[in-house]
């Protein structure tokens, strides 16, 4: 019985991406516009933030996820749902607690009496885009749940593996702030993270504006879908297109090792940091229009990729240095390929 549904899931999403085949547009030019139309849309939600939503949207196009820290009250939950409602895909979000359990999650097995047999329940991982709102208010055991989802985009269940539709984005959002009940992110999960950002406050004139919009009703209420899971689709494979020079990997390769050997960074950035900076910046050369990749997008990549991936020693950390301004540090310290 297990085996059908699998079978049934996987003709099922073959059939649906056949037929967003037909209207997919098939030149690059088409693909940037509705990307800039997704941008834009999100952007009539979390006013002011504009680099933010690129970098989230271009973990989206490059196939990875985003972890998303900050204080309370400044937007990240509202973020995930803007994207959300822009998308016309399947979302879900899980509210992450002490008592969650692994399977609350990616689903389990579950008898019917009536029916007296076994069937699959899938778990709310199963969509589209995921928000895991408060990722580090629940245990290890569940955290280490979407390892496999997030890496792999299927999960194991009682020895049968379930394909996660496509695409798959998770967005995690914490409070870096707060200790009590909380469990840290392993290195090994954080590492699942394309990038790690932080919304920050807004400024007067953008919380100015908030506050004008949202005194009858909230803008993510009227948002409406401008692009579909296909096009997504269509965007990552146009992403993956994107040229990249030796001379920009040498450069990645030069702040990648750069990390390694820091005096106080006691873990550096590792293999799949590289893959997942030169990842972004193609993402980032999309999102400009471009189909190849510039320094810029390097410099720009760098922090948000590499930041959350480094673990500095102790005494750096009690000398108030931190992971963000180490690898500002280090870029401006490279020489810039011509």
């Amino acid at each position: 019985m297990k085996e059908n549904w699998a079978n049934s899931l996987a003709r099922k999403l073959e059939e649906d991406s056949r037929q967003r085949e037909s209207s997919l547009p098939v030149s690059f030019a088409q693909l940037t516009e509705i990307y800039a139309k997704l941008h834009e849309n999100v952007s009539r939600v979390i006013v002011g933030k504009g680099d933010v939503i690129n970098l989230v949207l271009t973990a989206l196009v490059s196939r990875g996820h985003v972890l998303l820290e900050d204080i309370p009250g400044v937007g990240k939950t509202t973020l995930a749902k803007s994207i959300a409602r822009s998308i016309s895909a399947s979302y879900s979000r899980i509210q992450f607690t002490p008592d969650l359990l692994p399977s609350d999650i990616t689903g389990s097995t579950v008898y019917s009496p009536k029916e007296e047999r076994f069937y699959w329940s899938p778990g709310p991982l199963f969509a589209n885009i995921v928000l895991a709102d408060e990722i580090n208010r629940t245990s290890p055991r569940t955290q280490s749940a979407l390892l496999e989802a997030m890496e792999e985009q299927q999960v194991t269940i009682d020895r049968t593996t379930h394909q996660l539709p496509d695409p798959f984005f998770v967005i995690a959002t914490q409070n870096p702030y707060e200790l009590h009940g909380t469990f840290p992110l392993p290195e090994n999960q954080t590492d699942r993270f394309l990038v790690s950002l932080s919304l920050g406050l807004p400024d007067r004139v953008s919380e100015q504006r908030m506050v004008r919009e949202q005194l009858v009703v909230h803008p993510l209420e009227s948002l409406d879908p401008v692009i579909d899971a296909g096009q997504i689709t269509a965007i990552q494979a146009a992403v993956r297109q994107i040229k990249v020079a030796d001379s920009i990997i040498n450069y990645s390769l030069d702040i990648i090792t750069a990390t390694r050997n820091h005096p106080d960074v006691v873990i550096g950035a590792s293999p799949i940091a590289t893959i997942s900076l030169v990842h972004t910046c193609q993402g980032l050369a999309f999102a400009n229009g471009r189909s190849y990749v510039i320094p810029d997008d390097v410099k720009l990549a760098a922090a948000p990729v590499l930041a959350h991936r480094i673990v500095l020693k102790s005494r750096s950390t009690l000398k108030g240095e931190d992971a963000a301004g180490i690898i500002s540090a280090i870029v401006s310290s490279r020489r810039v390929p011509v």
